[in-house]
Formats: C-alpha cells, sequence, structure tokens
C-alpha cells in the first residue's frame, strides 16, 4: 500500500508529529495551538473556565524541556565540583587534626626524651649541689675545731692544777686523822647506792604482789613462803587460761556456726514469703538464673513438689512422705518446647548445686496402675489446675506406690512399704530410715502449694537459734572478762619471778647502817675544828674538779663530734666529687633542673642530709611525669594511627601507597599542605567557576527567557482585547480579556527560589558560605527538575507547572462600555450564566481566539489564509439570538464555516450558509447524505410547503 500510494505522488510520513507540520504549512497555520483551537472548534458549546480556556487555546506554550535538561546537564558539572571541593575539604577536615596531632606527637616525644634526660642527670646535679654544701660546711667545722681545741687546752690545764691543790689537802687532813673520815664517806655513798637499788626493787615487788592480793614481806622466811605460792598460782593460771581460751574457742565457733544457720533461716523465710511454694531457696535460685538467662516464666516450669502435697485427713503420714517424696520433689519439671534449650544451659553453666530435672513429653492418658489398698499415692494431691496433672498422677503411681504400714507385722510382709517413723523398704530387702534430721521437722518440707506451715516452723526454729545465740554470746562475753583477769595476774607473777632473795628487797636494814656510819662521821668532825675546815676546803675543790672535768668531757666529745662530722663531710664530699668528676652540666641544663626543682619541691630550704632525699623526690616527680607524658604520646599515637586507618577507610584510592603508621605521618602532612595549596584552591575555583559562569547564568537566562515569555503573553492578551475590542458584545458594550498574577504557593515559591538564585550573581562574592548557600540553592531547584528518589511523578507535575509561564497568569472577561469604558459585568467563567449568555461569551472568545491563532483581521479577505471552521451540533440548544450573534461574528471574519445541526436550527442558519448537506437515516439501518446548494434548498422547501399543509388535518 505505501509502495502505491508513492507510486501515485503521495507523501507519506511514519508518525503524526511530521504530517501536522505538513499539513500546518499546506494551510498556512502558524503553530500547533491553531490546529489544537481548529479541534476544539468541533464540539464548542461554552467556556467552563475562563483561565484554562485562555491557556489552552490562545497562548502558546513555551519549549521549556530543552533549557530544564540544560540546567540539569550544567548542574551535573556543578556536583562532580561540588563533590571535588566536599571531598577535599574533607580530607583538610580530617587530615587537619591529624597532622596536628601527628606535631604534637613529635613535641611529646622530645619533651619526654628532655625529661629523661634530666632526669638522668639529677645524680651528678644534686652531687655538684651536695659539693657546693659540704665545701661550705667542712670550712665551718674546721673553725669550729679550732675553738674545741683551744676551750680542751684551757680546760686540762684546769684540771692538772685543781688536782694538785686536791692531793694537798689531803695530805694536810691524812696529818689531821682524816684517813678514817674518808673512809667513812666512801661507805657512807656506797651503801647509799645500794639502798637505793633495793628500795627500786622493792617498791616494784610490793606493786606486783598488791596485784595478787598479797601483802608486803619482812623477812626472809616470809618471802620464801611467798615465793612458793606464786609458782602455784602461776602453774594454775597456766592451766585455767589454757582451758579458757580452748572454751572461747569453742563457743566462738558455735556462734559464728550459729550466725551463718540464722542467716540461711533468714534468707531462706524471706525467699518463703515471696512465693508459695516450699522448695529450698537455693533450687529456687538454679530455677530463676535459667529463666532469666532463657527468656521463660517460671510458672512454666514447677518444681514437683510444687504441684504434690499429702492430704489434709493423712497428716499423719506427712512426715514420712516428706522424707520418701524430697528428691522428687525438688526436681524441675521441663516441657519438651523448652527441654533442648535448657539442656543445653544447665551443661553450660556452672551452677553452685545440685539440680534434678525431668523431660515432660506430650503422653496419652492411660489408665493409672492399680494401688495396693495402703498405697502412699492415695495419700497424696495434685494440684488439680496444673497441665502437668496427669504426667504426675502417672509418674507418683509408678515410683511411690508404696504400702503405709501401721504395724510392724504389715511392714515385714510387705515387699514395698513405709512406716510412719520413715523406715523405707524396697523389693530388694533393701531397708533405709534417715534420722539426720527430725521427721517432723517441717523447715525441711518441700511438698505442697502453700508454705504457711513451713514458714511457721522456720520462724520457731530461728527464735530458738536467737535465743541460743545470746547465750552463747554472753557466754563468750563472761570468759573474755576472766581471760583479762587472768592476763592480769599472769603477767604479775612472770614479773615476781625476777626476785628471787629476800636480799634484793631488804633496803631498811641498809638504811640502818647508813645511819650508824653518819653518826660516826658526825662525832668524828665535832672534834676537831681544822680538820672539818680542811674538808670543807676539800669539798669545795672537789666540787671545782667535778666542774672542770665535767667541761672538759663536754669539750672533748664536742671535739669527737666535730672531728666525726669532719671524717663524715670529707667522706661525702669525695663522694660527691667522684660522681661530678668527668662529668659535664651546662648552664643551660642547670637553669632547667633547678626550674623543675622549684616546681616539683616548692619553697624548700636544701642541706646537705636532705640532698639525696630532694634527689629522690625530684627524681620520683620526673618519673611520674615521664610516665604521664608517655602515655600521652601512646594514647595520641593509638588516635593517630585510627585517625590514618579512618582516612585510609575513606579515601582508599588516594592511600594506596601510605602506610597508616607513625613512620608515614610526613606523608599525610605533605598531603594535607597540597590540599591546602593546590587541590583544594583549584577545586573550589573550578565550583566557583561553574557555578557563576554556567550554572547561575544559566539559570539567570532560563529565569530571564520566563520572564519574556510572561511579557510575550501580556502582549498577546493585548492583540486579543483588540480583537475583542471590535466585537459588539452587546449593544454598547465590548469585552476585554484581564490578567492577574496566580496565588498559586508553588508558582510564587519557584519565582522566588530562581531569584534567590541569582541574586548578586552580578557582583561574584568569593565567600565559600555564599558559594555553598548558592549551590544548595541551586540543588533545591535542580533535584526537583531532575526528580527526587520516590517523588519523580509529582516533581515531574510540579516542573510542568511552574514552568509553564501560562500557569503564572489567572484570566477573566470584563464587560466595559464604549462610552467611558467603566465595567459592566465580570465574568471569570461562565458559571452562574444562562444557556445563552454562555455560548455568546463562548463565540465572542471563540472569535477572538481564532482571529488571534489564524491570524485574521476583520473584513479582510486572504486567500492565502486557513479559516475553516467546523462547529458540531450548532446551536442546538442555545437562543436563537446567541446563534446569529455567532453567525455573525464568523462571517465578519470570513470564516468558511462548516456546521452541524439538527433541522429545527435550520431557519437560523439558513441565511449564512451556500450549501446545505441532509443526512438521513431511514430505519437506522444506514446513512444517505444528500448535497444541496442553499436555493436548491429554498426551493424544494417551498414546493414540499403545499404538499405538507394538504397532509396536515
Amino acid at each position: 500500500m505505501r509502495k502505491k500510494l508513492r507510486g501515485a505522488g503521495a507523501e507519506l510520513h511514519d508518525s503524526f508529529p511530521p504530517y501536522a507540520a505538513w499539513f500546518r504549512r499546506r494551510f498556512g497555520i502558524e503553530n500547533d495551538q491553531a490546529l489544537e483551537l481548529f479541534h476544539q472548534t468541533v464540539s464548542m458549546k461554552s467556556v467552563g473556565n475562563l483561565t484554562d480556556f485562555v491557556r489552552s487555546h490562545m497562548l502558546e506554550p513555551f519549549e521549556v524541556a530543552p533549557r530544564v535538561q540544560a540546567l540539569i546537564g550544567h548542574f551535573d558539572d556543578l556536583n562532580r565540583a561540588h563533590q571535588a571541593v566536599l571531598k577535599a575539604q574533607r580530607q583538610v577536615e580530617l587530615l587537619t587534626p591529624l597532622v596536628a596531632d601527628g606535631k604534637r606527637h613529635g613535641e611529646l616525644l622530645i619533651e619526654v626524651d628532655r625529661l629523661r634526660h634530666c632526669r638522668d642527670s639529677l645524680r651528678v646535679h644534686f652531687a655538684g649541689l651536695k659539693h657546693g654544701l659540704l665545701v661550705k660546711r667542712l670550712g665551718l667545722l674546721n673553725d669550729e675545731l679550732g675553738k674545741v681545741d683551744g676551750q680542751v687546752g684551757r680546760l686540762d690545764a684546769s684540771r692538772e692544777e685543781q688536782s694538785l691543790r686536791i692531793d694537798g689537802l689531803r695530805q694536810a687532813i691524812s696529818d689531821n686523822g682524816g684517813d678514817r673520815l674518808e673512809r667513812l664517806a666512801v661507805d657512807i655513798g656506797r651503801k647509799g647506792q645500794v639502798r637505793d637499788a633495793r628500795r627500786i626493787k622493792a617498791t616494784r615487788y610490793d606493786e606486783l604482789a598488791t596485784v595478787l592480793g598479797e601483802a608486803v614481806v619482812a623477812d626472809d622466811e616470809a618471802f620464801a613462803a611467798q615465793r612458793e605460792r606464786f609458782k602455784i598460782w602461776r602453774d594454775d593460771v597456766e592451766n585455767r587460761e589454757a582451758d579458757l581460751q580452748n572454751e572461747l574457742t569453742d563457743h566462738t565457733v558455735t556462734l559464728r556456726q550459729g550466725k551463718s544457720e540464722h542467716d540461711q533461716l533468714t534468707a531462706e523465710i524471706d525467699s518463703l514469703k515471696k512465693r508459695r511454694s516450699n522448695i529450698d531457696d537455693q533450687q529456687v535460685r538454679i530455677r530463676t538464673e535459667l529463666c532469666a538467662a532463657l527468656g521463660l516464666k517460671t510458672e512454666d516450669m514447677p518444681f514437683a513438689g510444687e504441684l504434690i502435697q499429702v492430704r489434709e485427713d493423712e497428716r499423719d503420714w506427712e512426715g514420712a512422705a516428706e522424707r520418701l517424696l524430697r528428691g522428687f520433689g525438688l526436681a524441675l519439671l521441663v516441657p519438651d518446647a523448652h527441654y533442648k534449650a535448657v539442656a543445653g544451659w544447665v551443661d553450660d553453666s556452672h551452677l553452685q548445686g545440685r539440680l534434678v530435672y525431668f523431660h515432660v513429653r506430650p503422653r496419652k492418658s492411660d489408665a493409672l496402675p492399680e494401688l495396693h489398698r495402703d498405697s502412699l499415692v492415695r495419700k497424696l494431691a495434685v494440684k488439680p489446675d496444673s497441665p502437668y496433672y496427669d504426667w504426675l498422677e502417672q509418674e507418683l503411681a509408678k515410683r511411690f506406690d508404696v504400702a503405709c504400714c501401721a504395724t510392724q507385722e504389715q511392714f515385714r510382709r510387705e515387699q514395698r512399704a513405709i512406716t510412719r517413723a520413715g523406715q523405707i523398704k524396697d523389693p530388694t530387702g533393701r531397708h533405709e530410715k534417715d534420722d539426720r534430721r527430725r521427721i517432723d521437722d517441717r523447715s525441711r518440707y518441700v511438698l505442697g502449694w502453700s508454705n504457711d506451715a513451713k514458714i511457721a516452723a522456720l520462724e520457731g526454729k530461728r527464735r530458738l537459734l536467737e535465743i541460743h545465740l545470746g547465750e552463747e554470746g554472753g557466754r563468750i562475753g563472761d570468759i573474755k572478762a576472766e581471760l583479762k583477769k587472768l592476763q592480769g595476774r599472769r603477767d604479775a607473777l612472770v614479773g615476781l619471778q625476777e626476785f628471787t632473795r629476800f636480799e634484793e628487797l631488804d633496803w631498811r636494814s641498809v638504811v640502818a647502817e647508813i645511819a650508824a656510819l653518819e653518826d660516826e662521821r658526825g662525832q668524828l668532825e665535832r672534834a676537831s675544828d681544822v680538820l672539818k675546815q680542811l674538808n670543807e676546803q676539800l669539798q669545795a675543790q672537789r666540787q671545782a674538779l667535778k666542774a672542770t672535768e665535767d667541761g672538759l668531757r663536754l669539750a672533748l666529745e664536742k671535739r669527737g663530734d666535730v672531728l666525726q662530722r669532719q671524717a663524715a663531710a670529707q667522706s661525702l664530699r669525695e663522694q660527691a666529687e667522684s660522681l661530678i668528676r668527668g662529668a659535664v652540666i651546662d648552664a643551660s641544663l642547670a637553669d632547667t633542673l633547678e626550674a623543675l626543682r622549684a616546681e616539683a619541691l616548692g619553697e624548700h630550704q636544701l642541706t646537705v642530709e636532705s640532698c639525696d632525699n630532694r634527689e629522690q623526690d625530684l627524681r620520683g616527680w620526673l618519673q611520674a611525669r615521664i610516665d604521664n607524658e608517655t602515655k600521652a604520646v601512646n594514647r595520641l599515637a593509638e588516635k593517630i594511627i585510627k585517625a590514618m586507618a579512618s582516612f585510609k577507610e575513606e579515601f582508599k584510592l588516594e592511600t594506596a601507597e601510605i602506610d597508616a603508621s607513625l613512620e608515614a605521618a610526613f606523608e599525610y602532612e605533605n598531603l594535607l599542605a597540597q590540599l591546602n595549596r593546590d587541590d583544594l584552591p583549584r577545586f573550589v575555583a573550578r565550583f566557583k567557576e561553574l557555578l557563576n559562569v554556567n550554572t547561575i547564568n544559566e539559570i539567570a537566562n532560563f529565569n530571564a527567557q520566563l520572564a519574556r515569555e510572561r511579557e510575550t503573553i501580556k502582549e498577546r492578551i493585548a492583540h486579543i482585547n483588540k480583537s475583542l475590542g471590535e466585537i459588539d458584545y452587546n449593544v454598547g458594550r465590548y469585552i476585554v480579556l484581564e490578567f492577574q498574577h496566580s496565588p498559586d504557593a508553588e508558582i510564587r515559591d519557584f519565582q522566588q527560589e530562581l531569584r534567590a538564585c541569582t541574586e548578586g550573581a552580578v557582583t561574584g562574592s568569593d565567600e565559600a558560605q555564599y558559594s555553598e548557600a548558592k549551590f544548595l540553592q541551586v540543588k533545591a531547584v535542580i533535584d526537583r527538575f531532575r526528580g527526587r528518589e520516590g517523588l519523580s511523578e509529582q516533581d515531574r507535575r510540579w516542573t510542568a507547572k511552574v514552568t509553564d509561564v501560562r500557569n503564572w497568569f489567572l484570566f477573566a472577561a470584563s464587560e466595559r462600555w464604549r462610552a467611558d469604558g467603566a465595567e459592566h459585568e465580570h465574568y471569570s467563567d461562565s458559571g452562574g450564566k444562562s444557556g445563552g449568555q454562555k455560548e455568546k461569551l463562548a463565540y465572542t472568545i471563540l472569535a477572538a481566539s481564532l482571529a488571534y491563532q489564524f491570524g485574521l483581521e476583520w473584513g479582510a479577505v486572504r486567500s492565502r489564509s486557513f479559516r475553516f471552521v467546523v462547529i458540531d451540533e450548532a446551536f442546538g440548544r442555545g437562543s436563537d439570538e446567541s446563534a446569529q450573534y455567532g453567525l455573525k461574528l464568523f462571517r465578519q471574519l470570513n470564516l468558511q464555516l462548516l456546521i452541524v445541526t439538527p433541522l429545527q436550527k435550520i431557519h437560523i442558519i439558513e441565511p449564512y450558509v451556500s450549501s446545505v448537506g441532509f443526512v438521513h437515516n431511514e430505519g437506522g439501518r444506514a446513512s444517505k447524505l444528500r448535497n444541496l446548494s442553499i436555493e436548491e434548498y429554498r426551493l424544494q422547501k417551498a414546493a414540499m410547503a403545499p404538499r405538507s399543509a394538504e397532509a396536515s388535518p
């Protein structure tokens, strides 16, 4: 077909747009909108929304898509430049503290080395300080030694002179009978010393004897008897003290055990009060830890004893049942759903106790085995609302079908039996009775879902234990008091052991002897006045000699002390000299060490004796500071390496050849220097260039183009109003199209965003904040042009809306008087108007639109212009006046009309048409078209009029 058509000379097109362009060229239609208006007039009846009509049929759209794509393309370049800037800034942001930390690390290493050097120089430095102090001290000691030597010489000469005088006085006294007096004086002095020594011992003996309640002895016989008693008492005290110490140990152990038992009882009671079961606290603790670890409820895993109890009418057998079922009652019941988790946890955990648990699987409800008529199971009750009821009933019947025997005869006869006293027998012949606990001790009971009885039993047991503990405490106090008293007696008896003879204590007999000697001396002295004077002189010389000798002794001691100190100082100086010999400490290091000494030790006076201590103090202070600085170095090194690793992870390409180590710190420093010197300024300059030169200029041009389109619309509206002004809408009135800016928020925001993007672009601020702010403003607009993730359809509609300048305006029609231009009526749409008014307004707007789009002038005939209009079902429901108004408008424009209308309106159209096409479809099966000129139509119509009149009745 296509080949045949081309052979016939037809021009073919593969799509509609080329065909539409060809069609417009042939018919002189300038744009698509004129052709669209042609299509709209086919079904044009009225103007609904005037703004929509003007936008769609009277204004051409602006080809905005290429400009938007160009903006997006420029922004992509800008975004890449921006990413380069951000990347460089991010690198600078990370490298700046890293490099600073690296420099700080180097400074800290230097500081640590400096402190270590100072620490290592302390010995030599303090040796120098000590040497200076010792030199000064030796000079002072030399001066002091000279003074002491002079004093010793003078005192020694005085002593020699006084000795000679005493010898002369002794010779004179001897010549005058003074030998006996001298011997008496010696004896009195010796006996005085014996008296004083014995008196001291006697006083001590009396004090110790008083402690034991013994009187002071007066003779040797009483002393011996008393000494024998003391020996016996000492043995008794030691034996009694040993007995009391053993007794104290026993009572202390008993008290400690009792307190431990009391604590356990209290914990057990507190635990029981928080729950209803009788299970031991240790077992409850294990279950609690298990459930907490696995996130389970304790109610889901009860102990068997919490679900079993002895019936009220069988309480006589409660003790026996508790003894037999205790192990089973402490067993945990684990449902099948939790078995795997429980078994794993128990195996992996140290329970610090013993745990027995049963894996409870779902089982069919089998019939219970036949029980012995006196079976212990018959005396037990299972908690009725428990999900484990069936399982427990089966297990009790299987495990504890034991005959409860009231007599020994029955007990001996049965194979499995138990007595009230708790003796148990099994089929193997094994018998057992465990009386380590009383059978009625309720504190040991574990069965039952109520623990009131057990709590009462435990509290009673605790009260008895508290009474017992009080008694033990009182007894321990008594023993300690008795031990203290015995300790005093023992100390006194031990002290008395040192006195072995009464003579050591007999000072009174010596006093009598001294008195007799003094009487004799007095009689001799009274017998001779010369001897008395000589003795007085001798006594005075002796006192003077004694004073001289004391002075000489002190002087000699002082000289010895000075010599000793001099020797010690000399030895210390030699040691200091050996330390500083060959060592060199420059002045700056010495000043540094002195500054550190003042900082570490504060205000202090340095002496020879304190040098070593101050050195150790300063060494310790320096070592602590070195340790702190070393820790800081290590922490900083770790921080630097972590920062390097993070930087390498974030920028793998740039750091492929760089290690994350302190040795590579210079490479990171070089990288930062390069970024600050070359890369970042270059990236920023490129970014600003693309932002200001390309993107913002492009947006400014885009905004200017939109502004031009806005002005073009205003001009077109003015041109359309010129056409409307030539149409008499009503007598003496015409229609004017008015526009106002759209109040739509999205459009206003878009216009404001465009202005914000270009504000300041002329001056071109160099501030980084300006560039970044502009970029973000541009990005917000471009992102919506491009379509944000998840909002692409919404952003597409937004772009189409805000970039179509036609949407920036709202339109209305104003009917005005020609005389003065005053407004008669205002139309924003045709709502609220009659049918004729709506059609009239539609024809007026349509005529003006056709004149504008087809480029028609009123009354002009242009053979090359397209002026064909098709109106379907024209004037079908409107008034005759509005139909005639529209036809007159079309005739004024010299439009070629193809009007499709029902027959009832033919009389209105007839004066304005040149031919008629009559369509007839008889029976609705086939349509027929008959073409007639208007003259032929009128002739046939006139001919048919008489026949129609005859046919009518």
